[in-house]
């Protein structure tokens, strides 16, 4: 009977997250939401060259905000902050080439960052999904030291610049999400899942899963739709800090009969061994 039920939960999470998902979905979206003006607020999306990062800080630099790019390929990049730049004209447009599995990269970007910027939202967009296993110049497995590790170092030294803005926002992995809402009162934290989007990363990631779905997949632009609201609207700092969010609605984070709850005391050193391992590469990173 488990089994049953959880593959009926898998083929209706499927089914909720393709293309087909979102148009029903956003039959209920209320346009004004998004349709604000955010000149003078300052956005960071890391992983913003392409997919659903560039199509993220797109739609803020449509709405007048100052976005900032944190990308690891600087031709890309560069290509995709000239387009965001002729799409919407604006001129607020940064760019800062990062490798977010190098966590000593992160340290030196952020340290730097702190002195010359102020920042309202900060968008942790950036990920990979190596299938083989992969490791560092630092000797990390690639996935954890982009996505778990990467994320962390990020966040946490820019929780001091957050804190000094007004209405101040962040997105990205569900447990830590959970952990720094506990901890930072001041700051609106959330975590989406943005569906299954044609996106570069799972065309290469993927390439099985995206030749039998790409008739189906969103749009970058569909993919990044709850982020922009996390990020810009009103409504989403109505609901508390912590919550994981799917086409702008607060779902579970765990599926009915997945066994895929942790303990707090596992978050909890989970949280710990981070800030363990962050420390070290601040100690050995250039500059400190």
């Amino acid at each position: 009977m488990s089994w049953y039920r959880n593959t009926v939960w898998f083929v209706k999470g499927l089914r909720e997250y393709t293309r087909g998902g979102y148009e029903s979905a956003s039959k209920h979206f209320n346009p004004a939401d998004v349709e604000v003006d955010v000149a003078g607020r300052s956005f960071l999306v890391t992983g913003a060259n392409s997919g659903i990062g560039k199509a993220t800080a797109t739609e803020i630099a449509r709405r007048g905000g100052t976005v900032h790019l944190v990308c690891r390929n600087k031709e890309r990049a560069e290509v995709a902050k000239e387009e965001i730049v002729t799409e919407t004209g604006n001129h607020n447009i940064f760019l800062h080439i990062v490798d977010l599995s190098n966590p000593k990269e992160i340290w030196k970007f952020t340290e730097k960052f702190q002195n010359e910027h102020k920042l309202n939202v900060l968008i942790n967009n950036a990920g990979c999904m190596v299938n083989n296993r992969e490791l560092t110049e630092d000797g990390l497995e690639k996935n954890f030291a982009t996505n778990t590790l990467g994320t962390y170092i990020m966040t946490t030294t820019l929780v001091p610049l957050l804190e000094k803005a007004a209405d101040a926002r962040v997105r990205q992995q569900v447990v830590m999400t959970e952990q720094w809402a506990k901890a930072h009162r001041n700051i609106h934290f959330s975590v989406m899942h943005p569906g299954w989007a044609d996106t570069p990363a799972v065309r290469s990631s993927m390439p099985d899963f995206y030749e039998r779905m790409k008739n189906s997949l969103r749009t970058d632009t569909q993919g990044a739709d709850t982020v922009l609201w996390l990020a810009v609207s009103a409504e989403a700092t109505k609901l508390p800090s912590g919550l994981f969010f799917q086409d702008r609605q607060p779902v579970p984070t765990h599926l009915p009969l997945a066994y895929t709850h942790s303990p707090p005391e596992d978050e909890e050193k989970l949280m710990e061994v981070l800030e363990e391992f962050s420390q070290k590469f601040k100690s050995v990173s250039p500059g400190v």
